[in-house]
């Protein structure tokens, strides 16, 4: 089953979990969905799907109006920094919550004794592999939106410093997640390579 099964399921299994306060509050914009996102102590698959269906909706939904910011917001300027490096940030939370999954589906090496599961291996291999892709693309999307905000300068909103550190870090070439999915992306073809070199005098 691919990343588009797991999130479909991850998605119903939201829906049918919350479907007693469904009728009571609607969810409308960003700031609402993203105040649903929590981390927890234990990354389990169903709980990183959970997050990702919550920043996922937050993405594709409206901005509240400047009152309702979460930030204190009195300029048109500081508006739109606060967007933008809302936009980031919540890019840079899905890249975060897709290296969790993946962490999960990967091995860090092939040992002989798991050569009975040999294709169960390689299989979850492949799926961390597709799960890399995600993060990828939301690396990118991060990436974008701090371009947008670079043009602002000396520029400083309080509740969003976090954000702005991170915007910082990826201008300055800090923060860098093309580089840690890469060492990701390289774990995942030696060890299936492994695993595929595995036969019957393996185990």
């Amino acid at each position: 089953m691919g990343p588009r099964g797991i999130r479909r399921i991850a998605f119903c299994l939201l829906v049918l979990s919350a479907a007693p306060t469904l009728y009571a509050y609607r969810l409308v914009y960003k700031e609402q969905l993203y105040e649903l996102y929590h981390r927890h102590l234990a990354n389990y698959p169903e709980r990183i799907a959970e997050n990702i269906v919550w920043i996922e909706q937050a993405l594709e939904a409206d901005f509240a109006n400047p009152l309702n910011a979460l930030a204190v917001i009195e300029t048109p300027r500081e508006w739109e920094w606060y967007r933008y490096l809302f936009q980031m940030h919540l890019n840079l939370t899905m890249v975060d919550l897709y290296l969790q999954w993946t962490a999960r589906y990967t091995k860090h090496d092939a040992r002989f004794f798991n050569a009975p599961w040999q294709r169960q291996n390689i299989a979850s291999l492949d799926q961390a592999e597709e799960l890399l892709q995600f993060a990828r693309y939301y690396w990118e999307q991060a990436k974008a939106w701090s371009e947008r905000a670079a043009r602002f300068t000396f520029l400083h909103v309080e509740r969003i410093q976090y954000w702005e550190d991170q915007h910082f870090r990826i201008r300055t070439g800090q923060l860098d997640y093309a580089e840690i999915i890469g060492i990701h992306a390289e774990r995942i073809t030696a060890v299936r390579a492994d695993f595929a070199a595995m036969d019957a005098g393996t185990y």
